[in-house]
């Protein structure tokens, strides 16, 4: 179950989900998820599974802004999606649920336990949001491509380990750090061959 659930009920579950006219849907791998869940103003939260957040400019560069993964939050206001640039492409089979912005800051909502809760529980997901953004604006003002690797890497450590997962192939990763995919593929085999680093998969070990 979703973090934000925590410490509700599947019954209160099912009462919060009333009281905010919340939609569940489930999509399959590789859909552009906007068309469907637009609205004037929503709040989504990815239940299972996984989405990449691009950006496509004018020239047709196409940007990852991120990877949205169990538990995380985008929106209307929080994501652009009134931007017709951006898409939210699903990753494997993947469910969503959207919650009416309005209905969700409606006042009379505070005399429920179970709303309280989850709004708990919304805080404490948007407070790590909010973490891994400013960390992506510390990654991205490296000037070089070397030290925007070394800074992901190091703040993307499993817990407890010096091994670093990646959440998307190494295209996306070029396209997360705002790189040249060519250059920084150069870039990891001098980092290899220097001992930095080693590389299996998707899983990167830092050796410094």
């Amino acid at each position: 179950m979703s973090a934000l659930f925590n410490g509700i009920s599947e019954k209160e579950k099912n009462k919060l989900f009333t009281l905010l006219h919340t939609h569940v849907y489930t999509f399959e791998d590789n859909i552009n998820i906007i068309p469907t869940i637009r609205n004037t103003n929503i709040i989504g939260i990815v239940d299972e599974g996984s989405i990449e957040f691009t950006k496509t400019n004018y020239y047709g560069d196409t940007t990852l802004i991120e990877v949205l993964e169990k538990d995380d939050i985008f929106g209307t206001s929080i994501s652009s999606l009134y931007n017709n640039e951006v898409e939210l492409i699903t990753k494997g089979k993947t469910t969503v649920i959207i919650i009416d912005f309005k209905r969700l800051m409606k006042e009379e909502n505070i005399s429920k336990s179970y709303y309280n809760i989850f709004i708990q529980n919304l805080f404490t997901i948007l407070n790590e949001k909010i973490k891994d953004k400013n960390d992506r604006i510390s990654i991205l003002t490296n000037k070089t491509i070397r030290n925007r690797l070394l800074e992901y890497f190091n703040s993307n450590r499993a817990a407890g380990t010096n091994n670093v997962y990646l959440p998307f192939n190494f295209t996306n990763l070029a396209a997360y750090l705002g790189v040249d995919r060519s250059a920084m593929t150069r870039e990891l085999k001098y980092l290899k061959e220097e001992r930095l680093i080693e590389i299996k998969g998707k899983r990167i070990t830092i050796l410094y």
